[in-house]
């Protein structure tokens, strides 16, 4: 069982809008940078992104959420799973699409590539039916159709059931976590750090 929310930001989204935790105990329980949750609730960052609600799915309890706005160092844990995950097993043939939903396939890899990162090429053409090459055009905007491809949730346009999303990136989720990508010695300021810059600079120029 993973211990982050199946879509980090989407719950990042409304544990902002509607809770009073801190952007540590969010940034904390999403796999998020405080920076990140705190763009969420300037509306710098996830723009478009509908929440998603913790405690309807299942991942945290509304007791838990209390406590933890109540006590700023307390952290947000997975509430335990009341039923399994059913498997859902791969299918070794081509996913087949009807033909009136193909056109539709751009836009939920738009929509899978701007909100599951973490998902594999591989990954989306299981998914949705689609190809590398189909994938790469979106991704770096080279498709012949991408001054018109909106992002729009595959099992809101039928490509897919929302089990089926829920399971691929779970999956995902649980992989190996890859080794971040950093200058030797960088780190990320803390949200603390970053916000007491400007002060600390005022006082030195007076």
């Amino acid at each position: 069982m993973s211990d982050k929310p199946l879509m980090p930001k989407a719950t990042a989204v409304w544990l902002v809008d509607n809770t009073s935790l801190s952007f540590e105990q969010i940034a904390d329980f999403c796999g998020m940078h405080p920076l990140e949750v705190k763009g969420i609730a300037d509306e710098d960052v996830a723009k478009g992104i509908k929440g998603i609600d913790p405690v309807a799915s299942g991942q945290l309890t509304r007791e838990q959420i209390e406590a933890c706005e109540k006590n700023p160092e307390l952290p947000l844990k997975m509430a335990a799973p009341k039923y399994k995950m059913p498997h859902v097993k791969a299918k070794k043939t081509p996913r087949y699409t009807p033909v009136s939903k193909r056109q539709d396939k751009p836009d939920a890899i738009y929509w899978l590539l701007r909100n599951h990162a973490e998902l594999t090429d591989a990954d989306l053409m299981k998914l949705i039916g689609t190809t590398k090459a189909t994938i790469a055009k979106i991704r770096d905007r080279g498709h012949w159709n991408s001054q018109n491809i909106k992002a729009v949730d595959p099992v809101t346009l039928g490509l897919c059931s929302q089990i089926e999303l829920d399971f691929i990136v779970a999956r995902a989720a649980n992989r190996k976590p890859r080794l971040a990508r950093k200058a030797p010695g960088e780190t990320l300021k803390t949200i603390g750090e970053t916000t007491a810059a400007p002060a600390e600079s005022e006082e030195t120029e007076s």
